[in-house]
């Protein structure tokens, strides 16, 4: 893996997983806020990866 590989996971990937781990382990009904915070941060991710390389 590359530096900036490592960096990614270190400081987005892995605070990430454990924010959805903790919003899902809080969640009385089941694990629903977490779901849908994983699809509203996904549906970013595309929407933002989209707009930076212009649609290629």
């Amino acid at each position: 893996m590359s530096i900036p590989s490592l960096i990614f996971w270190l400081i987005f990937v892995l605070p990430l997983i454990a924010l959805l781990v903790w919003v899902m382990r809080q969640d009385k009904r089941k694990g629903v806020t977490g779901l849908i915070l994983l699809i509203v941060t996904v549906i970013f991710g595309i929407v933002y990866m989209y707009v930076r390389t212009g649609g290629k």
